[in-house]
Formats: C-alpha cells, structure tokens, sequence
C-alpha cells in the first residue's frame, strides 16, 4: 500500500473521498495494518490504534481508522480538500505518510481535529 519515497515519508495511492465530520479517516483494517508495519516497535507490542499522519497536497493531517471507510480509501472532510487543492473527489490521488518519528513531531503541533497548520511543517 506505501512504499519508502524519502527520509521522511512514504508513497501510496488511494481513493481520495469527501467525509461529513471533523476527521480524516482510512478503512480501519488496513490502518491496524500501516500501524504495524510502518510504524510498529521492533520489539514488544505494537499500538495500532494511534493516528497516521498524512498529507495530501500541501495539508498535514492525522488519520483514524473507520469501519464505515472502504479498503484503499481515504475520506477527509471537505474543508481539508479544499485547502489541499483536491478538485474533483473521489479521484486517485497520491498519498504521502510521515514516518514513525517524522509523525511523531507533526502530531505534536496538531490540533484538536488532527489538522496541522501550515507553518507546522
């Protein structure tokens, strides 16, 4: 689904889909799953309930899973499409995801809704 693009993120392509609600949301299944593989620990238990930070345009923004969300898709509320230059939804779009220590200071400056301003990154 990702693929290594560079230091900081990972490559993927998905649905991009406008959500009603706050929260940008993926298929919680294939979220449990990115949370494992790319940001899981090497040893002990890995928390697959934690956010995903993404960023689609020029907006950074933490991802849930949610059953209600087909696979390969993203539903992002469509204030965020708008700032991001989406035109067009749903479209295939590419997706990039922070890597685990590159989301970890992103989410440090988001607010409540997991969006992060523009000056944040």
């Amino acid at each position: 689904m990702f693929e290594r693009f560079s230091r900081g993120y990972y490559l993927g392509r998905l649905y991009v889909h406008p959500r009603d609600g706050e929260v940008p949301a993926m298929c919680r299944d294939q979220h449990e799953r990115v949370n494992e593989q790319l940001y899981g620990a090497d040893e002990g238990l890995t928390r697959t309930d934690l956010p995903l930070v993404m960023k689609l345009g020029s907006r950074h923004f933490a991802v849930r899973g949610d059953e209600s969300v087909p696979a390969d898709t993203l539903a992002v509320p469509a204030d965020i499409l708008e700032s991001a230059n989406v035109d067009n939804p749903p479209t295939l779009s590419e997706v990039f995801l922070a890597k685990a220590d590159h989301a970890a200071q992103l989410l440090s400056v988001a607010d409540t809704t997991g969006v992060l301003p523009d000056s944040a990154v």
